[in-house]
């Protein structure tokens, strides 16, 4: 690593302490040496995540076109998401990987059902924040395992790229969830998140064409 590398690694990790990768469980170390014996599968699925990123943040916008920061904030992040998409094709592209159909998220899926339905508008707003923000979490650890453990250069240096950037992600949601919902509830909730993911994480079989 060089010591420009040292020193942003540094930063990222002080500027995120306390507030990043509060998961309850990693990763099964075995996902990324499965990822990497499967990597086109990997990217295939990685590109559908940066979409699906990309689209939950318009249909926020949309839904709450009245919340004026959440626009604010949330505009910017559709652009780099799909920046995101962009920049995984041109690596699928660079390796030969073509497109493929999407896969069913699992993990999505399981979260989705750990909505709360029904409250006032902001209640409403408040569970998909935290729901977005848990899993730019789990993508930005399963981004820094790849950069730090992936033998191709290329996609370690393009992986180190994106975990900084979901890092920032992950903290825009949480801090709009706090800006419209009381802090001290929103830190209850984020608990009872936090836990469940890591029941679904600990369900779940690893598997070698998923992402999550």
């Amino acid at each position: 690593m060089t010591i420009e590398k040292q020193v942003e690694m540094k930063h990222w990790e002080e500027s995120t302490k306390n507030k990043m990768l509060n998961l309850q469980l990693p990763t099964d170390p075995r996902w990324v040496h499965i990822a990497e014996m499967n990597i086109a599968d990997i990217l295939v699925d990685h590109a559908y995540c940066e979409q699906k990123a990309a689209s939950s943040c318009i249909s926020l916008i949309l839904r709450f076109p009245d919340f004026d920061r959440l626009v604010d904030q949330l505009t910017p992040i559709v652009a780099e998401e799909w920046t995101h998409f962009e920049r995984v094709m041109q690596q699928m592209r660079n390796r030969g990987i073509k497109f493929g159909w999407p896969r069913q998220d699992e993990y999505v899926v399981r979260l989705l059902g750990f909505l709360r339905k029904g409250g006032s508008r902001t209640q409403q707003l408040t569970e998909h924040l935290l729901m977005n923000a848990l899993i730019e979490a789990r993508s930005c650890e399963r981004f820094k395992l790849l950069w730090q453990k992936l033998k191709d250069e290329e996609l370690k240096n393009f992986y180190y790229e994106l975990m900084v950037s979901e890092a920032g992600h992950y903290v825009n949601f949480l801090e709009l969830a706090r800006y419209y919902q009381k802090a001290e509830l929103v830190e209850i909730r984020w608990k009872e998140w936090l836990d469940f993911e890591a029941s679904v994480i600990q369900e779940m079989t690893v598997r070698d064409d998923r992402f999550h």
